[in-house]
């Protein structure tokens, strides 16, 4: 049973931003344009925050002529979830052991 998570997806998800453009992209596949119009964010911000979850394997690009399209890597998701799952059961296991006191 894992019971260790990802904190570096963790650290990359955690920032408002990011998690807003992840639950945006579990919905459709989108340019920049798309999310700067969603968001509200500035196109050169919202494409560091893209390079981000790029580099974190959490989004792929597709290119498009003159666009780059992004997409949501489920499995990446997915896998964190497990993870989650993991550590909730590993709670669960252990909800009556209880280390005493020196």
């Amino acid at each position: 049973m894992m019971t260790s998570v990802d904190t570096d997806l963790i650290r990359v998800l955690a920032d408002p931003l990011r998690l807003r453009i992840v639950t945006l992209l579990a919905k459709e596949t989108l340019c920049t344009s798309h999310l700067v119009e969603e968001t509200g964010a500035r196109q050169t911000n919202l494409s560091n925050h893209l390079r981000v979850l790029r580099e974190a394997g959490v989004v792929e690009t597709e290119p498009c002529g003159r666009y780059t399209y992004y997409k949501l890597r489920p499995d990446v998701i997915a896998q964190l979830a497990g993870q989650f799952a993991d550590l909730a059961e590993a709670a669960r296991a252990a909800a009556e052991n209880k280390r005493a006191c020196p």
